[in-house]
């Protein structure tokens, strides 16, 4: 059975300290020609997916807030708007940008996403992702958010996301462990009450654009010349969503895209961001450390929903000089490395070993996020994939066209088309 793999794109790799690396274009990271380039290297390898960080604040080793540092890759471009620039580029591969939930109207998502299926003939999802830090309310200034601190809370009680709260973990922006794990592996704190409400709003937001995205009907569009319609205006509904934090009339400005549904993911952490993804995603991110860990946790989320599909998330150094180039990369930076996800370090075929054992214990797909790039993003395409194809676990074409398709996923129908 063939494996999904997918790689999560930040920046110049997961390590801060990554932009130093001797193979790194520090230069080029506000650059489409950098994108385009890492996207084909994924492309190239036959993966699933790319993943596309993004955070409605800067890059930051403090909990809420700026800090002074100066030595580690600040600024991001907006993800949704980087995938439609890379979709005319790929032919294949699927494109999951990260787009926020806690301050981003369930209209513009649903617009931006579809429109990106439709320009990618196919290929789009989203990862949903939960803002919690005060000084990003403060950028909109329509509510007041607790200031978020330090506290190293380990246990995941009351993860903030289906994102995380680390800068692209997950619903929480920057969504981990009760607070979620903050930029490259802070430990938030979070008031639960405060991220039970980011979340149920998250899972309005993710019900409002699946609503959207459903309510023209796929022959809605009719361009018959000798008749003078373009469209049957019977088959556009009105979504009339109206809910605690949204009320959304609908329909939307968008036709219906390739795939009805674009692919829905999730970073998860403990139960209350489970509970998330199982109520609106196709696919979870989830971080175990073992094997028996990622065994415990899928009987979790089976509990929840036997339809998830779930990815465990991993750091990855690979090759083998993986470990010196960790702690090269940790003494620039002036601090061990750590995570929500487990770091791995080693050689393709030591982590191939790893991401099998894993998937006997119920692990669907696996979300690598390379260390430095792009170095450890071509050791996973050339090295990684060949290692997995030799052991037949891995595929040696494209066999869908759509991201849908890819994961296995069947094409719903809109939920409104039995009305016409």
């Amino acid at each position: 059975m063939t494996l999904h793999l997918a790689v999560a794109l930040d920046g110049a790799g997961w390590h801060p300290a990554a932009w130093r690396e001797p193979s790194a274009r520090p230069e080029a990271v506000f650059s489409a020609r950098y994108w385009a380039a890492l996207v084909a290297e994924a492309e190239r390898g036959l993966l699933d997916f790319v993943t596309i960080e993004d955070s409605l604040s800067l890059q930051s080793t403090l909990p809420d807030g700026p800090d002074t540092r100066a030595d580690q890759v600040r600024g991001r471009f907006d993800a949704v708007l980087l995938a439609a620039r890379l979709a005319p580029l790929t032919t294949r591969i699927g494109l999951v940008p990260t787009a926020t939930t806690t301050h981003t109207e369930p209209f513009h998502v649903a617009i931006g996403i579809a429109a990106l299926d439709h320009i990618s003939g196919g290929r789009a999802g989203w990862r949903p992702q939960v803002s919690a830090r005060s000084t990003e309310a403060a950028h909109f200034g329509r509510r007041q958010f607790p200031r978020l601190d330090g506290t190293a809370l380990r246990d995941g009680a009351g993860s903030a996301d289906g994102a995380a709260l680390r800068d692209g973990a997950g619903p929480l922006e920057g969504a981990g462990p009760p607070g979620g794990e903050g930029p490259r592996g802070w430990p938030f704190q979070i008031d639960d009450e405060h991220a039970r409400a980011l979340f149920e709003e998250a899972a309005d937001a993710v019900e409002v654009v699946r609503r959207l995205w459903d309510s023209w009907e796929d022959d809605a569009e009719i361009r018959d010349l000798s008749t003078g319609r373009f469209i049957d205006r019977d088959k556009l509904h009105y979504v009339d969503f109206a809910g605690r934090f949204f009320s959304v009339k609908g329909p939307s400005i968008t036709p219906r895209s390739p795939q009805g549904q674009p692919v829905v993911t999730a970073l998860a952490h403990a139960r209350l961001p489970y509970e998330f993804a199982a109520g609106g995603a196709d696919v979870v991110y989830v971080t175990p450390h073992s094997a028996d860990q990622a065994r415990a946790i899928v009987e979790e989320v089976r509990e929840l929903s036997a339809e998830l599909t779930v990815f465990a998330d991993l750091v990855v150094f690979l090759g083998d000089d993986a470990a010196e180039r960790k702690a090269r990369l940790d003494g620039l930076d002036g601090a061990e490395l750590h995570s929500d996800a487990a770091i791995f370090t080693g050689t393709p075929e030591e982590l191939a070993e790893l991401l099998l054992q894993w998937r006997r214990a119920g692990i669907q797909g696996f979300r690598l996020r390379p260390g430095a790039l792009p170095y450890d993003l071509e050791a996973i395409t050339r090295g990684l994939t060949a290692e997995l194809r030799g052991r037949g676990a891995f595929r040696r074409s494209y066999e869908a066209t759509t991201l849908r398709g890819l994961l296995g996923l069947p094409r719903p129908a809109s939920r409104y088309a039995e009305v016409s």
